[in-house]
């Protein structure tokens, strides 16, 4: 597959929510925060992968990554070098992630990634609405990594 990972614009969001709801993920916030997406998608043009990036001041909050069966392992490696880019462009010093998953967490400790405790989140952070979710959610693990 020939990937080209992009920006999303805001042409993007009907695509983007269809592609997250496909994947069972909320779509609270997309309309709003399109351009904190990055697309990557095939030659045809379909949405192959996705993550989006929360600000909350010097930190950053890892959204929606989603990727289909066609996506590379060195694909997602670009996705996550790009997002990073991106954080440290908008001036983020920390990143964050929150999954239940353990695959997601092999992946992302992989990249750099260090389980915290969920007590070691920032206050601007650990009060965001979405994060006070994941708070009530079995087995959910945060992960950081600094840039």
């Amino acid at each position: 597959m020939s990937a080209v990972i992009r920006c999303a614009l805001t042409d993007d969001v009907d695509n983007l929510v269809t592609f997250l709801e496909r994947a069972g993920l909320s779509t609270e916030g997309v309309v709003g925060t399109i351009d904190s997406f990055l697309i990557m998608e095939d030659e045809m043009g379909d949405i192959q992968a996705t993550i989006g990036i929360e600000q909350f001041g010097e930190v950053g909050l890892l959204r929606s990554l989603v990727m289909t069966s066609q996506t590379m392992k060195n694909d997602v490696y670009i996705l996550f070098e790009q997002i990073f880019l991106r954080a440290t462009e908008k001036g983020m010093s920390e990143i964050f992630m929150a999954t239940n998953k353990l695959g997601a967490i092999k992946l992302v400790e992989l990249l750099g990634f260090q389980q915290i405790k969920k007590s070691e989140l920032p206050l601007s952070l650990s009060e965001a609405g979405h994060v006070q979710h994941i708070l009530t959610v079995d087995n959910s693990v945060f992960l950081k990594i600094s840039l």
